[in-house]
This record gives C-alpha cells, sequence and structure tokens, in this order.
C-alpha cells in the first residue's frame, strides 16, 4: 500500500501558506477545505492553499510536492483517527463515529491515487472553482535515475 509524504526542496512553503506541513508528514488531498468556498474566499496564502496545496495529517497544514511512499495499514488507522478528530474540532462533524468513515474516505482515494505511481514519484495538485465546486487535477513527476557520482564525495591526497 502507498500513501505520500510531504517533500521540501527549499523553504518557499513556509513563505506561501498560513501553515506549512513538516516535511516527511503523511499527505492527503485535502480539498474538502475548500467545499463552501467562493472566489471572494481566494486571496493571498489562503489562494495558494487552494490552488496547490497538499494537506498534511499531522499539522493540517499545506504543501506544494508530495512524494509516493509505502505505508503500512496501522498507519493509516491512525491517520484515520487523527483527520476524523479533525474534522470534529474543525468542522463541526458530530462526532467521532460519524466522522471516521469520511475520513477513511478521503485517505483512501489518496491511497488510489498513489498506487498508480512508483515509490518517490512526486506529485503536485492543482485546483480550480467552478459551477459544480471544487476541481482537482493531479501531475506526476517521474523519479528521476542518480548514478552515485552525484552524491559521492571524491577526495584526493592533495
Amino acid at each position: 500500500m502507498k500513501l505520500a509524504r510531504a517533500i521540501h526542496f527549499d523553504d518557499s512553503d513556509t513563505r506561501v501558506f498560513h501553515n506549512p506541513a513538516r516535511t516527511g508528514e503523511w499527505c492527503i488531498s485535502g480539498g474538502f477545505e475548500f467545499s463552501n468556498w467562493s472566489e471572494g474566499d481566494l486571496v493571498g496564502k489562503a489562494r495558494q492553499a487552494f490552488s496547490n496545496g497538499w494537506f498534511g495529517l499531522e499539522t493540517f497544514g499545506r504543501t506544494s510536492f508530495v512524494a509516493v511512499t509505502s505505508i503500512q495499514g496501522s498507519e493509516i488507522d491512525a491517520l484515520t483517527d487523527a483527520l476524523a478528530s479533525h474534522f470534529v474540532t474543525i468542522y463541526g462533524a458530530p462526532d467521532l463515529d460519524s466522522a471516521r468513515p469520511v475520513a477513511a474516505e478521503e485517505i483512501r482515494q489518496m491511497i488510489d491515487l498513489c498506487d498508480d505511481h512508483d515509490p518517490n514519484t512526486l506529485l503536485t495538485v492543482a485546483r480550480e472553482l467552478t459551477d459544480a465546486g471544487v476541481r482537482e487535477g493531479y501531475r506526476a513527476i517521474p523519479p528521476q535515475d542518480a548514478g552515485l557520482e552525484q552524491f559521492a564525495i571524491h577526495v584526493t591526497e592533495d
């Protein structure tokens, strides 16, 4: 089973998102956050989160890139519980029993998305508001082969 983790190549997420996700935390699309938004909500950092931010399942922050990697079933259960709790605390879900199936479905959708990709594939998300609601599109950037010489430090006796 595969899911995606936040990955950062620089510190730009700390400047473009109100709450940046932590490097390495598990992520999902998180488009649910924008279900009641209108064009008037799309300003500044909120617009950036809407446009291309993945949703971290620990900080509930956003990141621009995620990388596909393996995950264990026990981790999925813990993430589902955390997201269900977030739904109760932040979005007003009536209780954990009601929120858990919705949280599980959000995570399952991300697992399905990741399942089609090799480990270390980078994913980006792009959202737009339509008359029917929020539309999401995804882009996959395949892992690049890298030779050891790109990382090795060559020492000479000089």
